[in-house]
């Protein structure tokens, strides 16, 4: 019988105790390769800590224990990390807390690749990591990564080092590839690998009941008749919630479900009451996974025109769940919106955005029909897809 492949997965971007919701799409996609049949999936998964803890650090110093998710093995060790300003650090200071421990599991039973799950700080770490242990490297990108960080000179410089030392490069969408391409990084070895979905919890979930069971859940008003949108992202700028509050003004029937959290929530409540509409807008904060699919699959729009996106899992659940989006034409958008049925792309515009949702709710495409145009995005897809090209990478 041929060994399993052994894969050393660098992941900033993992769920812990702390955070359970923190990288969630990692760890199913690391999840779903450990399931095949010959490959092995050890995380190292480094938190950053401040040198004295206070706040949500506290809780992260006691998330920092290793344990077994699924098949895979997970490892926490501690770096340091200087907050809001260490950016040009943290590759180095990744790599120096991690690397004892990589050497060590690869004594034990040796790897046959490295990869890195985020290009930063992930993927100059990693590629310190290969390069020490002598093995290949795969990094893939994601969005913010190359749009956030391949905007500042010293991440730019490092990634792209990274990306010369790397055997495969990985990107959610066609757009995001041509993004890194125009950063510097060599297209020959840029490979497209969407993101995957949870196909048994997000699929169309619609019965009589569903608004009332829901409503009485969340304590909403939630009318059978009414429009209902949803937004689901983090609540910062970048991905536009903002103008959703201000196209709702022209949807005088219609309700908002804001799913999400971040450091513009009061900035958006105090914006919501300013224009008259805080009666029809709920902030819900982060929602598990087994609620999201009830809320997607209840509304009849999910709206969320992202400045910058690789292919954001938040289009491909709704989508799944039957619930057609309306976005901005940012990363890869016009991979999924290639039909009525999938919803419409519009300007960063409140009239525009205010224009689609109502193109949206007066369209006749059935639930499943949206669902369709998602169909090849399960995890088992995508970790078959993933095992070919690392295959490939280990040779």
């Amino acid at each position: 019988m041929k060994p399993a492949r052994r894969l050393l997965s660098l992941a900033t971007l993992y769920p812990n105790a702390a955070r359970p919701r923190f990288g969630t799409f990692v760890s199913h996609s690391l999840e779903a390769l450990a399931a095949r049949d010959g490959w092995e999936v050890t995380v190292i998964n480094p938190i950053g800590l401040p040198p004295i803890l206070a706040g949500e650090y506290r809780a992260l110093a006691d998330a920092t224990v290793n344990e077994e998710r699924g098949a895979v093995s997970v490892h926490r060790p501690r770096f340091t990390l200087i907050p809001k300003v260490g950016g040009r650090f943290n590759p180095r200071l990744i790599a120096r807390a991690v690397l004892p421990l990589a050497r060590r599991l690869h004594a034990a039973q040796a790897f046959d690749m490295v990869d890195a799950q985020f290009f930063y700080p992930d993927g100059p770490a990693a590629a310190a990591i290969a390069r020490d242990l002598d093995l290949p490297l795969a990094i893939k990108a994601r969005g913010a990564d190359i749009h956030y960080w391949g905007s500042k000179g010293y991440a730019k410089t490092a990634m792209l080092a990274a990306a010369k030392n790397a055997s495969q490069l990985l990107a959610v969408s066609h757009a995001l590839a041509d993004d890194m391409t125009a950063l510097g990084m060599a297209r020959e070895k840029i490979a497209i690998h969407y993101t995957g979905l949870d196909r048994d919890r997000f699929r169309p979930l619609q019965n009589e009941s569903l608004r009332r069971m829901l409503g009485e859940k969340l304590g909403l008003p939630l009318g059978e008749k009414e429009p209902i949108l949803v937004s689901v992202g983090a609540l910062i700028p970048r991905k536009g919630q903002e103008l959703v509050l201000r196209a709702l003004v022209d949807l005088p029937d219609a309700r908002l479900l804001l799913v999400g959290k971040g450091p513009d929530e009061a900035k958006l409540r105090t914006l919501a009451d300013g224009l008259g509409i805080g009666a029809r807008v709920h902030l819900l904060g982060s929602l598990d996974h087994d609620l999201l699919p009830l809320v997607l699959s209840a509304a009849n729009a999910m709206v969320l025109p992202s400045a910058s996106e690789g292919l954001a899992n938040a289009w491909v659940e709704a989508l799944a769940c039957g619930t057609p989006i309306v976005i901005a034409d940012a990363g890869g958008a016009r991979e999924l919106v290639r039909g009525p049925a999938a919803g419409l792309i519009v300007a960063r515009e409140p009239e525009a955005i205010a224009r689609g949702v109502q193109m949206v709710l007066g369209q006749s495409a059935t639930r499943a029909e949206t669902a369709q145009v998602v169909e090849g995005f399960g995890w088992a897809q995508h970790a078959e897809a993933l095992a070919r090209l690392y295959a490939k990478v280990i040779g």
